[in-house]
């Protein structure tokens, strides 16, 4: 069995110096989340906590980078950075032809 893909980091949230261990991919959106907001991990960190969502603070930090990058996903978040519309995506899928029956 293979080990756990979970990185330990030693960071500084309002209660101190602590240690969190998430996935790789997490640290990645966490420090695209900070230089997208211009703030250090320590202040997003502080900010996640006073958001009191019910758990640990690793599911805290995990249920902050979802919802961040869920609302860009809305079709506003898409228009403003030049994504399809989930609209057009829609009309493609409602102009696929429905088979039909043929009788023989």
């Amino acid at each position: 069995m293979g080990g756990s893909r979970l990185v330990n980091r030693n960071i500084t949230a309002a209660s101190g110096r602590t240690s969190m261990r998430l996935e790789p991919e997490v640290w990645d959106a966490l420090r695209e989340v900070c230089l997208r907001e211009g703030i250090d991990l320590r202040d997003l960190i502080k900010r996640v906590e006073q958001e009191s969502t019910p758990g640990g603070r690793t599911s805290a930090v995990r249920v902050h980078v979802l919802q961040y990058f869920r609302a860009a996903a809305t079709e506003e978040g898409h228009r403003d950075v030049g994504h399809g519309s989930a609209t057009i995506h829609e009309k493609s899928q409602s102009t696929t032809p429905e088979p039909q029956t043929v009788t023989v």
